[in-house]
């Protein structure tokens, strides 16, 4: 005759096979899932990649071997000598490019995140009637595109006679209504208190804005210093219309005369765009922690 004590004993044991049963499939699923996480990461790692692989593939192949209906994975012979032919082409200047695209973005970055970053303060912390009206005037901006301002900003930098400069390449772009937003919203979302007690000690609002919200905002003009540097150096269109002397070229313009109504060089219009986003990606591996977190703040608060 069994007892309620066997009873209980049965029970319990059975509840810990149930138990143990399902760790194990949870152990099994969970495994599953990280294989099949790991695959698929590798899976769009491969892919990701793979405009890399093209790019310094075709950058050292010859045209035949980059439009040919054979197709290798590496050429027999590595064509290095495709750097010298780069460099040394009378037609283009692309050393000089190089170097006004780094003159530029980092001229542009820096403007751009002083005059946005105390336009974003201004509009946050300093308290004036209109203050309201003229943050959405700022958000009305980022409503007009780019084409209708165009014609307007040429002809206002040719009368002042910046074309072929580069006050004419970075002072049109110091402003940007999405930079305004995002350092507004940021600022609003900053501690209050570091900044009364900046006033406690005499700072004004510059002093407070200078010494105390700028370093410990450093993380975020980082992700923004990114984000303007990679837009500042992949800009086409404008370069093209207020650098018309090859010497004010930047590195994308420089790249568009590789292709013409008559030829088309492929295997320097490969190799000039792997130097050419080599900068962006050193920026990008190391600003790229920064870059996280600076976006993560932003927010949405105020």
């Amino acid at each position: 005759m069994t007892t309620v004590a066997d009873d209980t004993k049965t029970g319990t044991a059975g509840r810990r096979r149930r138990g143990h049963g399902r760790a194990g499939r949870g152990r099994r699923h969970g495994t599953i899932g990280s294989a099949g996480l790991y695959v698929a990461t590798g899976v769009a790692t491969l892919l990701f990649l793979v405009p890399f692989y093209l790019l310094v593939r075709n950058s050292l192949s010859t045209d035949a071997e980059i439009t040919g209906e054979d197709w290798t994975f590496f050429p027999a012979h590595l064509r290095w000598g495709n750097i010298g032919e780069l460099f040394d082409d009378p037609a283009v200047p692309f050393a000089r490019s190089l170097w006004n695209s780094a003159v530029v973005g980092v001229l542009h970055t820096l403007g751009t995140l002083l005059v946005c970053s105390l336009a974003g303060y201004g509009l946050a912390r300093i308290p004036y009637r209109h203050a309201d009206k003229v943050f959405y005037g700022v958000l009305v901006t980022l409503m007009v595109p780019s084409a209708v301002t165009f014609v307007p900003s040429f002809v206002l930098v040719s009368s002042l006679g910046w074309v072929d400069s580069l006050r004419g390449l970075v002072v049109p772009g110091l402003f940007s209504g999405f930079t305004c937003f995002l350092f507004r919203q940021y600022f609003l979302g900053f501690p209050k208190e570091l900044e009364e007690a900046a006033r406690v000690d005499g700072l004004g609002h510059w002093g407070a804005y200078w010494r105390i919200v700028v370093p410990n905002s450093l993380n975020f003009f980082a992700a923004i210093a990114t984000i303007t540097f990679i837009s500042g150096w992949n800009a086409f269109l404008w370069p093209l219309v207020i650098g018309q002397d090859p010497k004010a070229w930047t590195v994308q313009v420089a790249l568009s005369s590789y292709m013409t109504n008559q030829t088309v060089n492929f295997h320097l219009i490969f190799m000039a765009t792997a130097i050419s986003i080599l900068p962006l990606v050193f920026v990008f591996l190391f600003l790229q922690r920064w870059l996280v977190q600076g976006i993560a703040k932003t927010g949405v608060k105020g």
